[in-house]
């Protein structure tokens, strides 16, 4: 069933497929929208799909550029633009947001195997909310990270599509994978003939 991670015999292979599963969650919040709703921040947070995906691709070339040995210096500047990075700007489409998404999926997924699992990654000394009492994780490690903020901000695509439209995971998986639902209360997501 969509939905699921697929069920894998190798360590690495079955985080990868946690982290695509949680990947697939964000694309099923997004499904259908246009890039005014996925602009649009109708929660009590400031938060948006188009916002949500943007920022979890930057996170993602962070951790993975941190992975690859390829961590840039601490960029003071940088950081002013983070709430920046949370937004789905005038002259940017949620489906180049996706796509750059899709791209930098596709490069942690390389970087990842490219290295064992206990492969030290080095904690950057020079970002100020880093943990200071740790030298090293591994790439196991940030896997789970990324899992986990991948996870945490795919539930909130999900409030902020229920608050745009109604749309619950459930029927736009339906209609997002083509899944036939077992059960006749889920009913495959279509717009409103409003939108």
């Amino acid at each position: 069933m969509p939905g699921f991670a697929e069920f894998r015999t190798d360590e690495r292979e079955q985080l990868l497929a946690y982290l695509a599963a949680q990947r697939e969650l964000l694309h099923t919040a997004s499904y259908g929208l246009t890039d005014e709703q996925a602009r649009l921040t109708p929660s009590a947070s400031s938060l948006s799909i188009g916002g949500l995906v943007k920022h979890l691709g930057r996170a993602e070339t962070t951790w993975s550029d941190l992975v690859a040995g390829q961590h840039a210096p601490y960029d003071p500047e940088a950081v002013a633009d983070y709430e920046e990075g949370f937004r789905l700007g005038p002259d940017e489409t949620l489906k180049g947001a996706l796509a750059e998404y899709e791209a930098v999926a596709a490069e942690t997924d390389r970087i990842a195997r490219s290295l064992p699992l206990d492969h030290e990654v080095p904690v950057p000394e020079d970002v100020p909310w880093m943990p200071k009492d740790v030298e090293v994780w591994n790439v196991r490690w940030a896997l789970l990270h990324l899992i986990e903020e991948t996870a945490r901000h795919a539930g909130h695509a999900d409030i902020v599509r229920e608050s745009i439209d109604g749309a619950t995971w459930f029927p736009l998986m339906a209609a997002a994978t083509d899944w036939t639902p077992p059960v006749p209360w889920i009913t495959p997501w279509s717009p409103s003939p409003a939108a």
